[in-house]
């Protein structure tokens, strides 16, 4: 198993636990400390997303088969996990709010069936309050969304590196099994050519002797004509 691959899921682990226990905890908070809480949710899915993907790179860049199908077996049943938490955070938020909405809408009724003094000016405060947190916390999703489609910019560079990477493994078998051929068919040459020259030190030989057996034919032919004639003189 990889050693970065371990280290990305136990973060993993502890964010699912973060959110987990903020999602049980919203019901009994009110208030500011809700609000809080429903932003460390928030945080902690997003962290969480990211790990899954980084473990999505790690676990498709391992070559061994032995250690890739564990890890893909885990980084699904870890997007499982995530989904059923991430919704159920988003309901526990909703429910939250809608219950933060509704007291606050009741305690501004009774105050005004109580004939509390309560201004135009004070409500207005309250609503540019309330504006002004709501865009606040639109400028916080919007920088959490920019920070997630950078991450995944990064994450599909990596991929793509790793897609070349492969590319070029790939290639530099095949330059080596090129190799391995052009030696073989070297050795074979080297072979053939010592052979040829063994055939053709072998052919010489053979003329060579060729050539002396006729000399020595044709000597003693002449020498014997010689005798010949010597004899009948």
């Amino acid at each position: 198993m990889s050693q970065i691959f371990d280290a990305y899921e136990k973060e993993f682990l502890e964010f699912t636990a973060s959110i987990a226990r903020n999602t049980s905890s919203l019901p009994s908070l009110a208030g500011d400390a809700k609000v809080q809480k429903i932003g460390e949710t928030e945080s902690d899915v997003a962290e969480a997303e990211a790990l899954i993907r980084r473990m999505d790179l790690e676990a498709r860049s391992q070559q061994n088969p032995a250690a890739k199908n564990p890890m893909l077996n885990k980084l699904r049943d870890y997007k499982s996990e995530l989904a059923r938490l991430k919704r159920e955070s988003q309901l526990a938020s909703r429910a939250a709010n809608e219950a933060n909405n509704r007291s606050q809408l009741l305690a501004g009724a009774e105050l005004d069936d109580s004939g509390a003094p309560t201004s135009s000016s004070q409500r207005d405060r309250m609503a540019q309050a309330t504006q002004q947190l709501d865009r606040t916390g639109d400028r916080i999703r919007d920088g959490k969304r920019t920070l997630l489609e950078t991450e995944d910019l990064g994450v599909s560079i990596l991929q793509d590196l790793h897609r070349q990477r492969e590319t070029i493994v790939s290639a530099r078998e095949h330059i080596h099994g090129a190799d391995d051929n052009i030696g073989r068919s070297r050795k074979i040459l080297q072979a053939m050519g010592r052979r040829a020259m063994a055939n053709k030190a072998m052919l010489y030989g053979i003329i060579a002797m060729l050539f002396g057996a006729i000399l020595l034919v044709a000597y003693f032919k002449l020498f014997r004509s010689s005798d010949d004639d010597s004899g009948g003189q």
